[in-house]
């Protein structure tokens, strides 16, 4: 007789998995746009697109973490209608996140258990029957905190298995592995598409997509842009379907003439400089240059920039700024030697809402206005200069930081930066979530940095971004650098291509 613990083999015929026009909207932001999409038995099909595609919408979605505007899903053939995460669980949904999320103190078996309201005699006889079907070794008493992260990923596959998982949705699944942890996953995927498991796997890894997928589709600006059996794609057809329909390089809007690199010493060095999710980065940025950094999520840029800034522990390496060396500085003095930071999430880094938009424009350099009592004159003098500059639009500089657009926000943020005089800005996605108009004066104020000589280090997702306003560009992945791109060649083939590491693969293709 079958048990619950057994791995059911699923109807071969019909989808598990069926997306029927997903549209989704936050605001006037509309970032799916009619998502069709079906997923067989024993299909493990590679989700593929670059930041901001839409990939981690339509997910929660199908886990009922938001809920669609239009259109319909189906698993096993049943339309999915519940508005809770319990109700895709419930029908055989189960994700397993990019980071696990496991109680660290609890063992493997009480974090796989935790959750199910059966008899726990019962609930375990199930568990060591399914890992016993699936001939996987893991040790049930271990402290979730000594599992290494490939460990970890394997009891969130099984807290789904467990739950008669018929689709598992894997996460940028091997970001943190190493190659045998890689080996022993790919293993693992295997063996469930053999038990007719139907698997969607996130990656930003072409390679991998080849190495595991039977299928693939891409995402690109809230559509599906190509999709189909694995054999007929080649790497090159892939970057292909994640560029814009027309990637020929536009005429800047800004011209400002690149640096004299020949005549200049570098602002800002740094030699081999690793920290947590990055190792060994060489760059310099010269005064009046914008160095671009692009990559995916989890290439390890934004740790790159909270290092350099004094946030987190610096691992190896040095940096220097005009010669001196900075490593390892605590954020107050690297803001005094002359580098600031605007973050990528300006509400949970960047301003104080409850503040005004003086006291967040003067935020950064109060030991100049006064240790001890607030010199509010220059407070205000400084405050007015950068809404006069900065085209900010507020009823006055007692208006509440919260009551001001995402734009004009974001200008408040750059100029409380400003206001330090660095020498060296680092702006990590700048235009994130502001609107056409306010990205353009964003631009502007950028341009102009650059034309007063502050070196410029910009953090984008936004490949049109980096190429418009970039002298020089560079490119991270997994942590390190793998290419240089100077003016001429900054585009979005190039950096596409060497965004997902397969820059080497085009240029042989050509």
């Amino acid at each position: 007789m079958e048990t619950m613990s057994t791995v059911k083999s699923l109807d071969s015929n019909s989808a598990i998995l069926s997306v029927c026009g997903i549209y989704k909207s936050f605001g006037q932001n509309q970032v799916l746009k009619g998502i069709d999409l079906d997923v067989g038995p024993g299909e493990i099909l590679a989700l593929i697109g670059g930041n901001g595609a839409g990939k981690s919408t339509l997910m929660k979605i199908i886990m009922r973490i938001y809920q669609q505007d239009s259109g319909e899903i189906y698993i096993g053939g049943k339309k999915l209608t519940g508005s809770r995460p319990i109700e895709a669980l419930n029908q055989g949904v189960y994700l397993v996140p990019q980071e696990p999320m496991l109680f660290p103190n609890m063992t493997v078996e009480e974090n796989i258990l935790i959750g199910f309201n059966e008899n726990p005699k019962e609930l375990r006889k199930r568990l060591l029957n399914l890992l016993k079907q699936l001939s996987w070794e893991l040790d049930l008493n271990r402290l979730a905190i000594t599992l290494s992260i490939a460990e970890q990923q394997l009891v969130e596959i099984l807290r789904g298995l467990l739950r008669n998982a018929k689709l598992l949705i894997l996460d940028e699944p091997t970001s943190a592995l190493t190659f045998d942890e890689v080996e022993s996953l790919f293993t693992i995927i295997n063996d469930l598409k053999s038990k007719n498991i139907c698997i969607i796997y996130i990656t930003h890894r072409l390679s991998e997509v080849f190495e595991i997928a039977t299928h693939v589709a891409i995402m690109r600006d809230g559509i599906i842009t190509l999709r189909g059996q694995v054999k007929d794609f080649t790497r090159e057809m892939l970057v292909q379907g994640l560029l814009p329909p027309d990637t020929r390089k536009k005429e800047l809007e800004f011209k400002s003439a690149a640096p004299d690199y020949e005549n200049l010493k570098p602002v800002f060095s740094l030699k081999d400089y690793s920290g947590y999710g990055f190792s060994n980065i060489t760059f310099d940025v010269y005064p009046g240059e914008i160095l671009g950094l692009a990559g995916v999520v989890g290439a390890g840029r934004t740790e790159l920039a909270t290092t350099i800034f004094g946030r987190d522990r610096v691992l190896g390496g040095k940096a220097y700024l005009d010669g001196e060396d900075i490593t390892g500085l605590p954020t107050s003095e690297i803001i005094k030697k002359g580098i600031n930071y605007v973050p990528e999430d300006r509400l949970r880094h960047g301003i104080f809402r409850i503040g005004n938009v003086a006291a967040n424009m003067t935020s950064g350099c109060l030991s100049r206005l006064g240790k001890f009592l607030m010199d509010f004159k220059s407070e205000k003098r400084i405050t007015a200069q950068y809404i006069k500059d900065f085209y900010i639009k507020v009823t006055d500089q007692e208006q509440l930081i919260s009551s001001l657009s995402g734009g004009n926000q974001q200008k408040v943020v750059v100029a409380s930066k400003l206001a330090t005089k660095p020498k060296l800005i680092i702006l990590d996605e700048p235009t994130r979530g502001i609107d056409a108009a306010a990205r353009g004066e964003i631009y502007a104020i950028i341009n102009r940095l650059k034309e007063e000589g502050v070196a410029v280090l910009l953090i984008s997702s936004d490949m049109e971004e980096i190429i418009e306003l970039s002298d020089r560009a560079i490119t991270m992945f997994q942590g390190r650098i793998n290419h240089i791109f100077q003016k001429e060649d900054i585009n979005q083939n190039n950096l596409m291509s060497a965004a997902f590491d397969v820059y080497q693969d085009e240029k042989k293709g050509e």
